[in-house]
């Protein structure tokens, strides 16, 4: 099995659409497909904070994490937040999730960020057994406020 880990290109673009396909269903969300348009023409510009590293497995893209640079009052350093992990389910079972996890450790280390965070749905008991080998949950509580529609239709994200 030969796994590695490597920033998306603006060639990936099939690739990750498919995948993104699957984790939006996995998700049980609706988007519109200038969002879709939209977070892609993100995750490619080397501007924007937002940016995807893929999994590829035996030469085939199996899985994404999108991560984004932020920066925050209570460092001195950027931080990541990592706002979707997604492995095709084809390729789960095989570390490629520990992978991508692993590699974003590596990246916030080497781009000198001081904390990487994430979040998972409570009932995600799969990702959470990975999870808990990094890091216990804290004690905060997420809350959010939508306003109007740009999340798509149905379930917003």
């Amino acid at each position: 099995m030969a796994l590695s880990i490597r920033a998306a290109t603006a060639g990936d673009e099939t690739h990750w659409r498919r995948l993104w396909a699957g984790y939006v269903a996995f998700s049980g969300t609706e988007l519109a497909e200038d969002i879709i348009s939209l977070t892609w023409s993100r995750l490619i510009d080397p501007a924007a904070p937002l940016f995807a590293r893929l999994a590829i497995l035996d030469g085939e893209p199996v899985g994404f994490a999108i991560c984004q640079e932020q920066l925050a009052t209570f460092f001195r350093r950027p931080i990541g937040y990592i706002e979707d992990l997604y492995v095709d389910p084809s390729a789960r079972g095989r570390g490629v999730a520990r992978a991508m996890i692993d590699d974003l450790v590596a990246l916030c280390r080497t781009s000198d960020w001081d904390r990487l965070y994430w979040y998972t749905e409570r009932n995600n008991a799969a990702a959470r057994r990975l999870y808990d080998r990094y890091s216990a949950t804290d004690d905060h509580v997420r809350y959010k406020l939508n306003f109007g529609t740009s999340a798509g239709a149905g379930k917003s994200a």
